[in-house]
């Protein structure tokens, strides 16, 4: 007998997406609530049949400006929502907002639950803030920063250099290896008229891009973007009344098992998804070799290697073989990856987009970059380092 109060319980009844780009002129919230009124038109709901509302990390714009710059307050007052159950908070992983969505829906504190991540890093950065950056302003520092910044770790391209560096030594990874993450993606997001970067992506570009922190370059980070997406978690019982085809959630994962840190694991080439994808697998009779497509986080390149691995795809240390040549994970390749550009072309929209992404193409209405053939399960990751969270969905 499954687990009344499981995951399973629950369905993606609706995606929504507003305008991604490059220093929009609209503010985070019209971009919300944009995403929003398009996720309701999906599932075919109204704006009453919501009472749930869930969000990670929770509204940061004096902190971190541009990194979430939108509240659930903000979101129920321009909505006048009546609530029931709304959750939000940076202690987490980085998919707690679904996770927590389905913990809710599944134990009757919610129906039809919002979750959203927005962000205006994009035109934050134009005023001459930027939130993945620290100790560039007057604040003071303190918590783990305080020990990161006097050996110039600034941002996560730092922390997550350190892995990559660690991983080559250790496994004999080439750069030659990693580009084809960056390759895929682009040759992806060429098919995707909503990526932000389409032009043609070499080796030769690659190899020759601008270094940010060695071994990556500027191609192995993800585009700074302004844009929101929206999910609608619901419970599978309202699957008959919904308009679109309901994505159901098979099983999910967001452990922390080991250090709370990017740089203090007791293995650096490891990190959380290891522990995030044994959790996975766990929860449900699936395997890796069932899977049709992955859209794994790429907020750095590198962490798509950890990934694989972590997530079963490949053996320890095999990752940048399995990429090598970039054929299998090509949209014709055995496992496509970043199926509309990724976070390294199409934006950073942190996490929710790989889930936009996953149900389109599960449904078959990803449109110009729609995969061929019937796909019917789909794993999505999320996060790097202590932030790690993985999703299976699928499709009847």
């Amino acid at each position: 007998m499954s687990n009344p109060y499981s995951e399973k319980q629950c369905v993606i009844s609706g995606v929504g997406q507003s305008e991604i780009g490059r220093r929009l002129p609209r503010s985070g919230l019209q971009l919300t609530v944009d995403a929003v009124k398009k996720a309701l038109d999906d599932a075919g709901l109204k704006r009453e049949d919501i009472d749930g509302v869930s969000s990670w990390p929770g509204q940061m714009q004096n902190s971190a400006p541009g990194f979430s710059p939108v509240s659930i307050t903000d979101l129920r007052e321009a909505m006048d929502l009546k609530l029931s159950w709304y959750n939000a908070g940076i202690e987490s992983t980085q998919m707690s907002a679904i996770i927590n969505a389905c913990m809710a829906v599944a134990s009757g504190q919610a129906r039809h639950v919002i979750c959203f991540r927005t962000m205006t890093e994009a035109s934050s950065m134009a005023k001459g803030t930027r939130s993945s950056v620290q100790g560039t302003g007057s604040q003071r520092i303190s918590g783990p920063f305080q020990w990161q910044l006097p050996f110039g770790a600034f941002s996560a391209s730092s922390w997550a250099a350190l892995i990559a560096s660690r991983y080559m030594h250790e496994f004999g990874a080439s750069r030659e290896q990693l580009a084809q993450i960056a390759l895929n993606a682009r040759r992806n997001a060429q098919l995707n008229e909503r990526a932000v970067y389409r032009d043609p992506l070499s080796m030769e570009d690659y190899l020759s891009a601008r270094m940010i922190s060695d071994p990556l370059c500027l191609f192995d980070c993800d585009v700074p973007i302004d844009g929101s997406t929206v999910l609608i978690i619901s419970h599978k019982d309202c699957a008959p009344d919904l308009k679109a085809t309901p994505i159901h959630i098979e099983s999910v994962a967001g452990p922390l098992y080991g250090r709370d840190s990017w740089d203090q694991q007791d293995d650096l080439t490891r990190f959380c998804a290891e522990d995030a994808g044994k959790m996975l697998w766990s929860r449900t009779d699936f395997s890796p070799k069932d899977v049709d497509f992955a859209e794994l986080y790429d907020g750095f390149s590198f962490l798509t290697l950890l990934w694989l691995e972590g997530l079963g795809f490949c053996g320890r240390g095999e990752a940048a073989a399995f990429v090598e040549g970039g054929q299998r994970i090509a949209r014709d390749g055995e496992l496509p990856l970043a199926t509309h550009g990724g976070q390294l072309s199409a934006g950073r929209t942190h996490g929710l987009g790989y889930f936009h992404e996953a149900v389109k193409q599960l449904r078959g209405e990803a449109g110009s970059h729609q995969l061929a053939g019937d796909r019917k399960l789909a794993v999505v990751s999320n996060g790097g380092g202590n932030l790690a969270g993985a999703a299976l969905l699928r499709k009847d």
